[in-house]
């Protein structure tokens, strides 16, 4: 019997994670006025992570890999539950969540 990972194949897992890496970094470079879209890209970055980590794991027999991906999963959640608290009370204050709004809070 063959494990998952093997009977699809490493290399289109590693497509589909770099695929990702490349939306997420380009969602941040390219969106910089919405600060939603900048914290969807930091989550799209850190999915594919994720299935690197689940893609090796499966293919070297290690289960290291997934539970590393579990405390990533738990870190993005904190990360986008802290951070939309932020921009909700950020918004309530200002009206507006735009980046060039927040960089004027600079001391």
């Amino acid at each position: 019997m063959t494990s998952g990972v093997l009977a699809v194949g490493l290399g289109k897992f590693l497509f589909v994670s770099a695929v990702l890496l490349v939306l997420g970094v380009f969602g941040i470079f390219l969106n910089r006025k919405n600060i939603i879209v900048i914290l969807m890209s930091i989550e799209l970055i850190l999915l594919a992570v994720n299935i690197n980590l689940v893609a090796f794991s499966g293919a070297l027999g290690d289960l290291a890999g997934q539970v590393l991906a579990m405390f990533v999963l738990t870190v993005a959640a904190a990360e986008a539950a802290i951070g939309l608290a932020i921009v909700v009370v950020y918004f309530r204050n200002r009206g507006s969540i735009e980046v060039e709004d927040v960089t004027m809070m600079k001391g």
